[in-house]
């Protein structure tokens, strides 16, 4: 499997937040819908995405635009217009100064009009730490120009939108991943942009091929040896190439994988911590608490008391 496809193999288009929104100067939306990555792209006009504590980013008709992490930031026609709607995953539009309320369909905000921008928004889900660390590296805007971009898909999207059919919104969550991958792909490929050097890890011979071996069998035994071995290199090649591209030691890269792994479990399931602890590669739980504490700062049992709505005990 090649890098894009690993690190979004459990990334998914949530189909509740897809809207597209029609909107007339001046207008700004306040984006608070908790989602951990949303992608927009402008269908007609422009906007400029607002993050909080990060400078403004224009985005032009065609542009695809990644904003990571679940804090609110704003999307407007100028920096300087002040939101009159806030919109969350519950309610996305409403009638509010410049968003006329949906007389269309449902996933539609705003009455066409000369000269308005046409706004196309929609929010990921995140499952699994590698889909974690591709969020960590992403800058505050990710913004992918029209030249660059799936016209075709977003243009796709545009007319699914505004329509009732079947299986429409498998259809419209596979064409926002889709929109995703190429937008992710157009970041890689760009040596000037910026990201992070385990992406482009996951397509060295020699180093993805360990990478992958870790995530397949994080339970088993792993030695540098034995991990060298598996991919046909010396110990000493594995442990400086890896830690060149990758930024941290093969054995330091698997202790925190077994920890996300681990953290991932004691969220999503009920197996006891001496079960889970087996499972990503510890002997016990008294082993698995000992490398929680050291990397999280905090203990397994903690960890999964944390998670929201779960009661401690």
């Amino acid at each position: 499997m090649d890098a894009v496809s690993e690190v979004l193999a459990e990334v998914r288009a949530r189909g509740a937040v897809f809207r597209q929104t029609i909107m007339c100067p001046p207008w700004a939306l306040r984006m608070a819908s908790g989602a951990p990555l949303t992608l927009a792209t402008m269908l007609r006009g422009h906007a400029w995405i607002v993050p909080d504590q990060h400078d403004p980013v224009r985005i032009g008709a065609g542009d695809i635009a990644v904003i990571p992490g679940d804090t609110p930031y704003t999307v407007a026609d100028d920096p300087a217009t002040m939101p009159s709607l806030v919109v969350t995953s519950a309610d996305y539009c409403s009638a509010t100064e410049g968003v006329e309320h949906a007389s269309g369909p449902a996933r539609t905000c705003g009455t066409p009009v000369d000269g308005a921008a046409v706004l196309l928004s929609g929010a990921f889900e995140r499952r699994g730490e590698l889909s974690e660390r591709l969020l960590r590296a992403l800058p505050s805007v990710l913004v992918v120009p029209a030249e660059d971009s799936p016209r075709l898909s977003a243009e796709m999207v545009a007319e699914e939108v505004v329509r009732d059919r079947p299986g429409q919104q498998l259809v419209l969550d596979r064409l926002l991943d889709l929109m995703l991958v190429h937008a992710l792909r157009s970041w890689f490929d760009n040596p000037d942009a910026g990201a992070p050097a385990w992406c482009r890890a996951l397509d060295d011979p020699v180093v993805g091929a360990a990478l992958r071996l870790l995530h397949d069998t994080p339970a088993h035994p792993w030695t540098v040896a034995d991990l060298a071995a598996g991919v046909g290199v010396s110990r000493a090649a594995l442990a400086r190439r890896f830690t060149t591209l990758v930024g941290e030691p093969p054995m330091a890269y698997l202790a925190s994988w077994r920890i996300a792994l681990a953290a991932d479990l004691l969220r999503e399931t009920d197996h006891t911590v001496d079960t889970i602890a087996r499972k990503v590669g510890y002997a016990n739980a008294f082993a698995l608490s000992v490398a929680f504490k050291r990397l999280r700062g905090t203990r397994p049992s903690d960890h999964r008391n944390s998670k929201p709505g779960r009661r401690a005990g």
